[in-house]
């Protein structure tokens, strides 16, 4: 009878557990001295070894010629351990036997002495599914537990062991296997099966497993058609699309390329990949270029494998780190409700839309252009400085307020900081400024200029000399709010206003939009917003 690979290649003494040498010498060095403990936790997440070390444990435990503390697998001891003829060596699974009379049936019959080892011993798998009555139950026997009885508990979720449980036993934290050391294991395998895998395809799996070496055999096993297993085989067999494909994917993306995306995401669709491991892996990417981006030097230790670092600052290139977050906030949302979706085919190319939008605003990039033609819908109505107001130091910023412009005959008002300057050429409109500087800015962030020319979640407003930025909310700020953008702002309305200007961002506080047209005095009272104005 065929026995799956995860089961055939189970290892049988701590010497041949892969990537936990942190617990496995330790271990086998309490078993070689005889100061082994009551009562063990193995912690770590699925696959990583907890209930094969605590199966080799036992079997050391009671191993009548054990060998530098590993069972020696061939005593009658570990034989009817292993085959299950013992029945001092109970293997439960509190998540099907979680009830506190199952604890209490447990307790009653420990108590006896093994018949045929020296310890009895209890493996309680996911015993953080236990009841708190049953927890309590099991407290006691903790406590005090007979000279022959032991304990070995696994979980993989720490946080639910009662403290009171935490403290009366050795704990050991199992780590994720690395995938170096899973592709080794793979080749391993496949080597003493009589087949070919090729490196390529043991790094893929070895990724797939994500620290879980019974997954990545598991897969290996759902893999295996042939003598030879290699990438294509695996992405085939997985329903994954590949890093190439995904690379080219991201790239039409990225280009502004929509219809050759959606275009090529429908062949990806008709050639039967997973839509999750699709969304999935396009958030692989860009974790990994944000990786690139955010920790230059460790790089190459924090990516997942499936890119190099030149190849990520490639496809990342000319894309700004708010975009990358945008873009990976899309895929994960995405991702969170794409299990429940009717659709997922619609939920997956609704994705791409979104992603276009985030990483270059394709459909909406003319906003720019248009609202830098149309003076009247920008915010704030301003006038800019004259050269003697601008030298004057301005004694205490306020939002300003339309006025007449100041009579150089008027020595008492000229002596003051004009709260709003004169327009900088007669008859121009008084939020020209704002739109002539969108225009000489030109695309320094296109994300950016799309927030800065949107007044829904931008609008400037000149306070006392200088410029403030209100964004809309904190996202927003984050988006303008980069050195690249200020830069660029700050010289476009210096070169509108015809002076230097200190530019600020600010996020909330974005003054009330103006009416276009009317006296300079009607708009002075529309800003007090109980004003209603009657054609």
């Amino acid at each position: 009878m065929y026995q799956a690979l995860y089961r055939k290649y189970r290892p049988r003494s701590f010497s041949d557990v892969v990537g936990q040498e942190h617990v496995t010498v330790t271990l086998k060095r309490q078993v070689e001295t005889k100061r082994t403990s009551h009562a063990y936790l193995f912690v770590g997440t699925r696959g990583t070894g907890k209930t094969t070390c605590a199966k080799i444990l036992s079997r050391a435990l009671n191993c009548q010629h054990p060998v530098n503390g590993d069972p020696c697998n061939e005593c009658d001891s570990c034989r009817g351990i292993e085959d299950g003829s013992i029945l001092d060596v109970v293997e439960i699974d509190a998540a099907s036997n979680n009830g506190v009379d199952s604890i209490r049936a447990l307790r009653e019959e420990s108590v006896y002495t093994p018949a045929s080892v020296k310890k009895r011993v209890y493996i309680i798998d996911e015993v953080h599914m236990l009841s708190g009555a049953a927890f309590n139950a099991l407290l006691k026997i903790l406590e005090e537990p007979p000279e022959h009885l032991v304990f070995i508990l696994a979980t993989t979720e720490l946080s639910k062991i009662p403290a009171t449980i935490l403290s009366r036993c050795q704990h050991f934290s199992f780590h994720r296997i690395t995938p170096e050391n899973i592709a080794a294991r793979l080749l391993y395998v496949a080597r003493e099966e009589g087949f070919t895998l090729t490196d390529p395809a043991a790094a893929l799996l070895a990724r797939l497993g994500d620290g879980s070496m019974r997954d990545a055999l598991s897969l290996l096993d759902q893999c295996v058609t042939g003598d030879k297993v290699d990438e294509e085989d695996v992405l085939r067999a997985v329903g994954l699309i590949g890093s190439s494909r995904t690379a080219e994917l991201w790239g039409t993306l990225a280009r502004g390329d929509l219809p050759g995306a959606l275009e090529l995401f429908d062949g990806i669709y008709f050639g039967g990949a997973d839509l999750n491991a699709v969304l999935s892996d396009l958030l692989s990417l860009v974790r990994d270029m944000l990786m690139v981006r955010v920790a230059p030097e460790g790089a190459g230790r924090l990516l997942t494998g499936a890119f190099d670092a030149e190849k990520l600052r490639e496809l990342s290139e000319g894309l700004a780190t708010g975009s990358l977050l945008a873009a990976s906030d899309v895929l994960q949302s995405a991702l969170d409700t794409m299990r429940d979706a009717r659709d997922k085919r619609t939920k997956a190319e609704l994705t791409l839309i979104r992603l276009s939008g985030c990483l270059r605003g394709a459909a909406e990039e003319p906003r720019v252009e248009s609202r830098a033609s149309e003076p009247a819908r920008t915010p704030q109505p301003v006038k800019a400085a004259s050269p003697k107001t601008a030298a004057e130091p301005v004694k205490t910023p306020e939002p300003v307020k339309v006025s007449e412009p100041a009579k150089a005959a008027e020595p008492e008002k000229a002596a003051e900081p004009e709260k709003t300057s004169a327009p900088p050429s007669g008859g121009e409109a008084e939020d020209a400024w704002w739109a002539r500087a969108l225009s000489a800015m030109g695309t320094p962030d296109v994300n950016a200029m799309r927030f800065l020319s949107d007044a829904a979640n931008v609008r400037p407003e000149l306070v006392g000399g200088n410029v403030v930025i209100h964004a809309k909310n904190d996202f927003v700020l984050g988006m303008v709010n980069t050195a690249t953008v200020r830069s660029a702002v700050t010289q476009a309305v210096s070169s509108a206003l015809g002076r230097s200007v200190t530019v600020s961002f600010v996020s909330g506080g974005m003054p009330e939009t103006p009416p276009s047209g009317g006296s300079d005095k009607l708009r002075e009272l529309m800003r007090f917003g109980n004003i209603v104005k009657f054609n």
